[in-house]
């Protein structure tokens, strides 16, 4: 055999022995990673030296799981959660990108803002990011530059649970704003006014069970129906965040040629009124947890393809202020180390199929919002990598929870299946359930901010 044959080809990351989930279904091979991108699979052991080497026997390596919906309270907010540890809980929870929400303090509604997060995280993020601009009455016409800037996530609009600039229920605004730009936007959807008209249910009561008659499946529906009905007026891609009900998600079923469908870990694993009555106001989000017929029905959206996404809503509050009484608490809970841990016993339970948990978590989003290089183990994406042990069981702790929060709704919850090792980029920032190394975060590069003289093709 020539010398030339002997050869063998460096890698900075391999990846041995795992159950890899690919395009083609899962397979057992090796992954080599050159300058933070997938550069070869297959029986690479024999053939390939690597500075760094990750045994992935016994494991499944799934894309990084891509979570779109996180609240991290930075700027304004730290005392209930910041970036650093926002991202620290992401990577121990197996995921290795995220979208952050603009309703911090300042609003994220200007360059300005959105340059200041992207500061704020660099070198602190443990994961890659990218920041989404809020929709507003002030900033409607700036919205075609401003969802354009490197490191913007899309457009975040508010119809109802927000405040100040960034709340967004008059018909006229929503239409300004979905007229300015091209990109999906992403929309939280509830009917403010009948939000504020049905407030005086539970205000009397001070229980938390009454948290979804307050904030029912028809303000949901109201403001969905709207929304909708608008963007197909003007031909917009939305995304629909958090869908909770059985309405919505009939309706949605109906209008896909232009809109897209999250739902949350939260609303497919708690249920009403039970959740409720074990963890009080720590299981107020909005919108509301449900009764079991929603759940079912977000369960069918999942198996007939009309959810698109699984987003966390992680939207951290402290004890004490969770502990006020309701409806003065606020409402949100940690989700984003989570994610991935409930998501994978609902697998191991029979509610979903790997591939569908891939696409769910990883494809899904990186197809739907245009992200570059990630959503799939192929030559030339980027090498983030969730691995898991599908039989592994563990016991979720409020002392595991990385966020400045410290509380998880799942505390004593034990799961099967658990992230072992999360590699962004081909740095291996979680190993064996440990942290390792430094944030190295870097902001997220979407398809449709790229100049058109940069785009693969062009017409003509």
């Amino acid at each position: 055999m020539s010398a030339q044959h002997l050869e063998r080809r460096h890698a900075e990351l391999l990846v041995q022995g795992g159950m890899v989930v690919t395009p083609a279904g899962v397979e057992r091979i090796d992954l080599a990673c050159v300058d933070g991108r997938i550069l070869a699979l297959g029986d690479l052991q024999q053939s390939w030296s690597a500075d760094t080497r990750l045994d992935a026997r016994g494991l499944h390596v799934l894309p990084g799981v891509i979570d779109s919906q996180v609240h991290f309270r930075e700027p304004g907010l730290v005392h209930k959660e910041n970036l650093e540890a926002g991202t620290r809980g992401a990577v121990l929870g197996g995921v290795t990108a995220l979208f952050e929400m603009p309703n911090t303090h300042p609003l994220t509604l200007r360059a300005a803002d959105l340059k200041a997060k992207l500061e704020a995280a660099r070198g602190r993020a443990w994961c890659d990011h990218a920041f989404y601009i809020g929709g507003s009455d002030l900033n409607a016409e700036s919205l075609a530059e401003l969802e354009n800037l490197p490191g913007c996530a899309g457009v975040k609009i508010f119809m109802g649970s927000s405040f100040g600039s960034l709340l967004a229920d008059d018909t006229q605004v929503l239409r300004r704003i979905l007229s300015h730009g091209r990109r999906r936007v992403a929309v939280h959807a509830e009917d403010e006014a009948r939000l504020r008209e049905r407030k005086h249910l539970v205000e009397a009561s001070g229980d938390p069970r009454q948290h979804p008659l307050w904030r029912d499946e028809t303000s949901a529906l109201m403001a969905t129906r709207r929304i909708v009905q608008l963007a197909e007026e003007i031909g917009r891609r939305i995304h629909i965040l958090h869908v909770s009900s059985a309405a919505e998600m009939a309706y949605l079923a109906h209008h896909r040629r232009r809109v897209t469908v999250e739902v949350t870990p939260h609303h497919l694993t708690l249920q009403a009124p039970e959740c409720y009555e074990r963890l009080g106001t720590l299981a107020q989000m909005n919108p509301p947890l449900r009764e079991r017929h929603h759940q079912e029905a977000l369960w069918q959206g999942i198996r007939t393809g009309v959810v698109d996404v699984i987003g966390s809503d992680h939207a951290p509050h402290r004890l004490d202020e969770k502990a006020q009484p309701y409806p003065q608490s606020p409402s949100g809970m940690t989700g984003v180390q989570t994610l991935l841990p409930l998501m994978l016993d609902h697998l191991q339970a029979g509610r979903l199929s790997l591939q569908r948990l891939v696409d769910l978590t990883s494809a899904g989003p990186a197809r739907i919002f245009g992200i570059e290089g990630k959503g799939r183990i192929a030559p030339g994406f980027d090498a983030d990598f969730s691995i898991v042990d599908l039989g592994a069981r563990r016991r979720i702790r409020n002392d595991w929870i990385a966020s400045v929060s410290g509380w998880t709704p799942y505390d004593g919850v034990t799961v099967t299946g658990w992230p072992i090792h999360t590699v962004v980029r081909a740095q291996v920032v979680v190993c064996d359930e440990t942290l390792r190394g430094q944030p190295q975060g870097r902001p997220l590069e979407f398809l449709e901010t790229r100049p058109a003289a940069s785009r693969r093709c062009s017409p003509g």
